[in-house]
């Protein structure tokens, strides 16, 4: 299991987010030439969107070899196909319509309106059985193992839609569940859970905003993850916090990166 989370401060937001793509860039692509093959789970809201943005607009972006790379998400709004509150659908919008991907290795969850109708349960299980496919037995567990898995954290430390106190929080044997009565609307949503996070070898939380000061100090300073699910996730091999300046400022001097940029 992975040590002490290593945290990054950055000047800003677009900073944050141009250094987060520099980086994510340069882990898909030592992860390809050390496997032939990487995997990725996106994260929705103004952070995930601004990295995939500065990802698409980032001249690196094509020392990625995109039909070699798997995209998954880490929860989803559960509304129709095509809706642009969709994570999906901002992510095809920031990024994925922009660089030569394979459609077969893009794996969005499913929409309301898909095979499943309005069951977000089966919706759940049905993502549940197709990440349990891609596991080999090289990643000793029912989902693979993620090269980066990026979540945003939100003002009351939800991750995903892991929010505090709620059901989902607390599986333990699932890997993807249906979330119902969300405190953020849409209400209804499909979410990984912490085991399905932890199996990534990198989990990256992103937090940018004076809003989040106080959901980023509660999560680094020992609370448990049933009331601060933020501090609940990490990989199994680092877990990093990149954060702007506002989302850092109330953090304890001892935790604050000694030499960030």
């Amino acid at each position: 299991m992975t040590g002490a989370p290593q945290l990054v401060v950055h000047r800003d937001k677009e900073l944050m987010a141009q250094a987060a793509a520099a980086r994510l860039i340069t882990r898909i692509v030592d992860a390809q030439a050390a496997r032939g093959t990487a995997s990725v789970v996106l994260t929705g809201g103004r952070n995930g969107n601004g990295l995939l943005a500065a990802l698409g607009s980032s001249p690196a972006r094509d020392a990625v070899d995109w039909q070699r790379l798997d995209i998954w998400w880490g929860d989803e709004r559960f509304l129709p196909k095509g809706d642009p509150e969709r994570n999906a659908s901002q992510a095809r919008a920031a990024l994925l319509e922009h660089v030569p991907v394979d459609p077969a290795r893009v794996h969005p969850m499913a929409a309301s309106d898909g095979p499943y109708g309005s069951d977000v349960e089966a919706a759940a299980a049905a993502y549940a059985a197709e990440l349990a496919a891609a596991a080999g037995p090289e990643d000793h567990g029912p989902v693979p193992t993620f090269d980066v898995l990026m979540l945003g954290v939100g003002p009351d430390t939800h991750v995903a839609s892991l929010f505090p106190e709620h059901p989902a929080v607390r599986e333990t044997d699932r890997t993807v569940v249906g979330v119902h009565g969300s405190p953020k609307p849409p209400p209804t949503r499909i979410s990984l859970t912490l085991p399905a996070i932890r199996a990534a070898r990198e989990v990256w939380l992103l937090a940018a905003g004076e809003d989040k000061a106080n959901a980023v100090a509660i999560a680094l300073s020992g609370a448990g993850e049933i009331q601060a699910p933020a501090a609940g996730a990490r990989g199994r091999s680092r877990t990093l916090w990149l954060l702007d300046t506002a989302a850092a400022a109330q953090l304890p001097r001892e935790l604050y990166p000694p030499a960030s940029a």
